[in-house]
Protein backbone atom coordinates (compact mmCIF):
# COMPACT_ATOMS: atom_id res chain seq x y z
CA UNK A 1 0.00 0.00 0.00
CA UNK A 2 1.17 3.72 -0.80
CA UNK A 3 0.07 6.95 0.50
CA UNK A 4 -0.66 8.71 -2.23
CA UNK A 5 -4.21 9.84 -3.99
CA UNK A 6 -6.04 8.10 -6.51
CA UNK A 7 -6.04 11.27 -8.89
CA UNK A 8 -2.06 11.23 -8.83
CA UNK A 9 -2.31 7.76 -9.76
CA UNK A 10 -4.63 8.58 -12.77
CA UNK A 11 -1.92 11.15 -14.32
CA UNK A 12 -4.20 14.06 -14.84
CA UNK A 13 -2.82 16.04 -17.93
CA UNK A 14 -2.87 19.06 -16.12
CA UNK A 15 -2.59 19.71 -12.47
CA UNK A 16 -5.19 22.33 -10.86
CA UNK A 17 -3.64 26.04 -10.84
CA UNK A 18 -3.19 27.59 -7.23
CA UNK A 19 -3.57 30.99 -6.47
CA UNK A 20 -0.51 31.45 -3.47
CA UNK A 21 -0.16 30.05 -0.69
CA UNK A 22 -3.24 29.16 0.01
CA UNK A 23 -4.23 27.61 -2.84
CA UNK A 24 -1.26 25.63 -2.93
CA UNK A 25 -2.28 24.28 0.66
CA UNK A 26 -5.60 23.42 -0.84
CA UNK A 27 -3.69 21.64 -3.63
CA UNK A 28 -1.34 19.85 -1.65
CA UNK A 29 -4.51 18.42 0.97
CA UNK A 30 -6.10 16.46 -1.82
CA UNK A 31 -3.28 14.67 -2.24
CA UNK A 32 -1.95 13.44 1.66
CA UNK A 33 -3.80 10.15 3.73
CA UNK A 34 -5.33 8.31 0.78
CA UNK A 35 -4.29 4.77 0.27
CA UNK A 36 -4.35 3.24 -2.89
CA UNK A 37 -3.36 -0.06 -4.19
CA UNK A 38 0.05 -0.24 -5.22
CA UNK A 39 -0.41 -3.47 -7.56
CA UNK A 40 2.50 -4.30 -10.14
CA UNK A 41 0.02 -4.42 -12.48
CA UNK A 42 -0.81 -0.48 -12.28
CA UNK A 43 3.20 0.21 -13.84
CA UNK A 44 4.04 -0.10 -17.49
CA UNK A 45 5.82 -2.36 -18.61
CA UNK A 46 8.71 0.34 -19.29
CA UNK A 47 8.54 1.67 -15.38
CA UNK A 48 8.81 -2.04 -14.35
CA UNK A 49 12.25 -2.34 -16.00
CA UNK A 50 13.53 0.87 -15.13
CA UNK A 51 12.43 0.01 -11.46
CA UNK A 52 14.26 -3.87 -11.90
CA UNK A 53 17.35 -2.24 -13.50
CA UNK A 54 18.13 0.74 -11.32
CA UNK A 55 17.29 -1.07 -8.25
CA UNK A 56 19.52 -1.01 -5.44
CA UNK A 57 20.10 -2.85 -2.41
CA UNK A 58 20.42 -0.85 0.04
CA UNK A 59 19.79 3.26 0.70
CA UNK A 60 21.63 6.40 2.12
CA UNK A 61 22.14 5.67 5.85
CA UNK A 62 19.48 2.55 5.92
CA UNK A 63 19.99 -0.88 7.39
CA UNK A 64 22.16 -1.45 10.47
CA UNK A 65 21.06 0.65 13.29
CA UNK A 66 19.39 2.97 11.50
CA UNK A 67 21.85 6.31 12.37
CA UNK A 68 19.71 8.34 9.17
CA UNK A 69 16.59 7.69 11.05
CA UNK A 70 17.02 7.98 14.12
CA UNK A 71 18.63 11.31 13.47
CA UNK A 72 15.57 12.36 12.37
CA UNK A 73 13.62 12.03 15.28
CA UNK A 74 16.42 13.30 17.65
CA UNK A 75 18.06 16.58 19.24
CA UNK A 76 21.37 14.51 18.48
CA UNK A 77 21.49 14.53 15.14
CA UNK A 78 25.16 14.96 13.83
CA UNK A 79 26.02 12.42 11.30
CA UNK A 80 29.17 11.06 9.38
CA UNK A 81 29.30 10.00 6.00
CA UNK A 82 32.05 7.15 5.51
CA UNK A 83 33.48 7.08 2.10
CA UNK A 84 35.42 4.57 0.60
CA UNK A 85 36.11 3.73 -3.45
CA UNK A 86 35.21 1.14 -4.54
CA UNK A 87 39.04 0.05 -6.29
CA UNK A 88 40.31 1.73 -3.08
CA UNK A 89 42.91 -0.31 -1.42
CA UNK A 90 41.40 -1.76 1.89
CA UNK A 91 44.52 -0.34 4.01
CA UNK A 92 42.99 2.68 2.82
CA UNK A 93 41.39 5.09 5.01
CA UNK A 94 37.89 6.73 4.86
CA UNK A 95 36.84 9.87 3.64
CA UNK A 96 34.70 11.26 6.13
CA UNK A 97 32.27 13.99 5.50
CA UNK A 98 30.10 15.45 8.74
CA UNK A 99 26.13 15.99 8.20
CA UNK A 100 23.91 18.43 10.08
CA UNK A 101 20.41 16.15 9.96
CA UNK A 102 18.79 18.74 11.87
CA UNK A 103 18.91 21.22 8.42
CA UNK A 104 16.91 18.75 6.66
CA UNK A 105 14.07 18.70 9.31
CA UNK A 106 14.37 22.27 9.71
CA UNK A 107 12.62 25.34 7.46
CA UNK A 108 14.03 26.28 4.61
CA UNK A 109 16.59 28.98 4.96
CA UNK A 110 17.50 31.77 2.54
CA UNK A 111 19.75 29.92 0.33
CA UNK A 112 16.70 27.10 0.28
CA UNK A 113 14.20 29.64 -0.70
CA UNK A 114 16.21 31.13 -3.74
CA UNK A 115 16.30 27.98 -5.48
CA UNK A 116 12.46 28.34 -5.62
CA UNK A 117 12.33 32.04 -6.37
CA UNK A 118 13.18 31.64 -10.14
CA UNK A 119 11.33 28.17 -11.22
CA UNK A 120 7.86 27.01 -12.11
CA UNK A 121 5.74 24.10 -10.84
CA UNK A 122 4.73 21.39 -10.25
CA UNK A 123 8.18 20.90 -8.32
CA UNK A 124 9.72 17.19 -7.75
CA UNK A 125 11.72 16.80 -5.07
CA UNK A 126 13.83 13.61 -5.08
CA UNK A 127 14.95 12.61 -2.18
CA UNK A 128 12.84 15.03 -0.07
CA UNK A 129 13.53 13.82 3.13
CA UNK A 130 11.14 15.22 6.05
CA UNK A 131 9.85 17.49 3.32
CA UNK A 132 11.57 21.13 3.47
CA UNK A 133 11.31 21.95 0.06
CA UNK A 134 7.89 20.72 -0.20
CA UNK A 135 6.83 23.21 2.32
CA UNK A 136 9.24 26.06 1.31
CA UNK A 137 7.66 25.40 -2.51
CA UNK A 138 4.10 25.67 -1.17
CA UNK A 139 5.03 29.08 0.50
CA UNK A 140 6.41 30.00 -2.97
CA UNK A 141 2.68 28.94 -4.20
CA UNK A 142 3.91 26.15 -6.10
CA UNK A 143 2.09 22.99 -6.55
CA UNK A 144 4.88 20.14 -5.04
CA UNK A 145 5.73 16.31 -4.61
CA UNK A 146 8.33 14.81 -2.63
CA UNK A 147 9.85 10.80 -3.37
CA UNK A 148 12.29 9.33 -0.37
CA UNK A 149 12.83 6.07 0.48
CA UNK A 150 13.34 6.39 3.80
CA UNK A 151 9.57 5.60 5.96
CA UNK A 152 10.52 7.77 8.89
CA UNK A 153 11.17 10.69 6.45
CA UNK A 154 8.00 10.49 4.53
CA UNK A 155 6.01 9.70 7.93
CA UNK A 156 7.50 12.90 9.26
CA UNK A 157 6.83 14.92 5.90
CA UNK A 158 2.96 13.26 5.73
CA UNK A 159 2.43 13.92 9.49
CA UNK A 160 3.25 17.38 8.51
CA UNK A 161 0.52 17.44 6.09
CA UNK A 162 3.05 17.90 2.76
CA UNK A 163 2.63 15.62 -0.49
CA UNK A 164 5.28 12.83 -0.62
CA UNK A 165 5.62 9.34 -1.57
CA UNK A 166 7.42 6.62 -0.48
CA UNK A 167 9.36 5.09 -3.17
CA UNK A 168 12.53 5.44 -5.51
CA UNK A 169 12.91 7.93 -8.18
CA UNK A 170 13.24 4.83 -10.42
CA UNK A 171 10.16 3.18 -9.45
CA UNK A 172 6.76 4.82 -10.83
CA UNK A 173 6.11 8.65 -10.59
CA UNK A 174 3.31 10.17 -11.73
CA UNK A 175 3.05 13.10 -14.22
CA UNK A 176 6.09 11.50 -16.08
CA UNK A 177 7.07 14.04 -18.30
CA UNK A 178 5.45 17.18 -17.24
CA UNK A 179 7.68 18.22 -14.63
CA UNK A 180 8.41 21.51 -14.54
CA UNK A 181 11.15 21.55 -12.04
CA UNK A 182 12.92 19.03 -10.22
CA UNK A 183 15.29 19.15 -7.39
CA UNK A 184 18.54 17.15 -6.33
CA UNK A 185 19.72 19.06 -3.67
CA UNK A 186 21.60 18.42 -0.21
CA UNK A 187 23.86 16.10 -2.13
CA UNK A 188 20.90 14.09 -3.92
CA UNK A 189 23.04 13.84 -6.98
CA UNK A 190 24.92 10.97 -5.15
CA UNK A 191 21.18 9.01 -5.47
CA UNK A 192 22.30 4.89 -6.63
CA UNK A 193 25.55 6.18 -6.80
CA UNK A 194 25.06 6.35 -10.65
CA UNK A 195 24.70 9.93 -11.66
CA UNK A 196 24.40 8.27 -15.05
CA UNK A 197 21.72 6.62 -14.65
CA UNK A 198 20.27 9.24 -12.51
CA UNK A 199 20.21 12.15 -14.91
CA UNK A 200 18.61 10.11 -17.76
CA UNK A 201 16.26 9.11 -15.12
CA UNK A 202 15.70 13.21 -14.75
CA UNK A 203 15.90 13.85 -18.17
CA UNK A 204 12.50 11.40 -18.55
CA UNK A 205 11.17 13.33 -15.75
CA UNK A 206 11.27 16.77 -16.84
CA UNK A 207 8.74 18.50 -18.64
CA UNK A 208 10.37 19.96 -22.02
CA UNK A 209 10.65 23.36 -20.86
CA UNK A 210 11.50 22.25 -17.26
CA UNK A 211 14.72 22.35 -15.25
CA UNK A 212 16.80 20.31 -13.11
CA UNK A 213 18.18 22.57 -9.98
CA UNK A 214 21.60 20.14 -8.65
CA UNK A 215 23.03 20.80 -5.72
CA UNK A 216 27.04 20.15 -6.50
CA UNK A 217 30.02 19.56 -4.55
CA UNK A 218 32.46 23.10 -4.68
CA UNK A 219 35.28 21.78 -6.60
CA UNK A 220 34.11 21.82 -10.40
CA UNK A 221 36.36 19.36 -11.29
CA UNK A 222 35.13 16.35 -8.10
CA UNK A 223 33.42 13.35 -9.60
CA UNK A 224 33.79 10.29 -6.94
CA UNK A 225 31.90 7.27 -6.99
CA UNK A 226 31.83 5.11 -3.94
CA UNK A 227 30.67 3.11 -1.18
CA UNK A 228 29.16 4.54 1.92
CA UNK A 229 28.48 3.94 5.48
CA UNK A 230 26.37 6.20 8.02
CA UNK A 231 27.86 6.95 11.45
CA UNK A 232 26.54 8.48 14.13
CA UNK A 233 28.50 9.50 17.92
CA UNK A 234 26.57 6.81 19.37
CA UNK A 235 28.11 4.24 16.94
CA UNK A 236 24.97 3.01 15.18
CA UNK A 237 26.03 2.23 11.92
CA UNK A 238 23.96 1.97 8.47
CA UNK A 239 24.53 -0.94 5.84
CA UNK A 240 26.98 0.12 3.08
CA UNK A 241 25.54 1.88 0.35
CA UNK A 242 26.17 3.52 -2.97
CA UNK A 243 26.87 6.97 -3.31
CA UNK A 244 28.30 9.82 -5.76
CA UNK A 245 29.27 13.38 -5.25
CA UNK A 246 29.81 15.92 -8.45
CA UNK A 247 31.53 19.35 -9.14
CA UNK A 248 29.59 21.76 -11.28
CA UNK A 249 31.85 20.79 -14.64
CA UNK A 250 31.44 17.08 -14.12
CA UNK A 251 28.27 17.49 -13.75
CA UNK A 252 27.82 19.04 -17.32
CA UNK A 253 29.89 16.50 -18.66
CA UNK A 254 27.98 13.59 -17.63
CA UNK A 255 24.82 15.80 -17.99
CA UNK A 256 25.31 16.04 -21.66
CA UNK A 257 24.92 12.36 -22.34
CA UNK A 258 21.56 12.22 -20.49
CA UNK A 259 20.51 15.45 -23.13
CA UNK A 260 20.64 18.27 -20.41
CA UNK A 261 22.67 21.12 -20.86
CA UNK A 262 23.64 23.58 -18.19
CA UNK A 263 21.57 27.25 -18.27
CA UNK A 264 23.12 28.58 -14.76
CA UNK A 265 25.61 27.90 -12.20
CA UNK A 266 25.95 29.65 -9.02
CA UNK A 267 26.99 29.38 -5.44
CA UNK A 268 25.33 30.75 -2.33
CA UNK A 269 25.41 30.46 1.05
CA UNK A 270 28.55 28.11 0.79
CA UNK A 271 26.87 25.82 -1.24
CA UNK A 272 27.28 25.60 -5.07
CA UNK A 273 23.84 25.01 -7.66
CA UNK A 274 23.97 24.47 -11.28
CA UNK A 275 20.47 24.33 -13.59
CA UNK A 276 20.12 22.24 -16.33
CA UNK A 277 17.64 22.18 -19.18
CA UNK A 278 16.81 19.91 -22.22
CA UNK A 279 19.22 20.12 -24.74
Amino acid sequence: MSLVSPRFWDQPGKWPVSEGAVGADRFVSEFVGQLVAHAAADRSAADQTTTDRFRRPTTFGSGGSEPYAQALQSDDNVLYLHGRRHDADPETAASVSTMHAGRWSAGADATDRSLLAVVAGPVLDIGCGPGRMIRAAMNEGLDALGVDVSPTAVRIALAAGLAVLHRSVFDHIPLAGTWATLLLVDGNIGIGGDPDALLERCAALLAPDGVLVVEVHRDPEHDLAYVGTLHDAAGHTSDAFPWAELGVNALCRRAAKAGLTPVAEWSRGGRAFARLARA
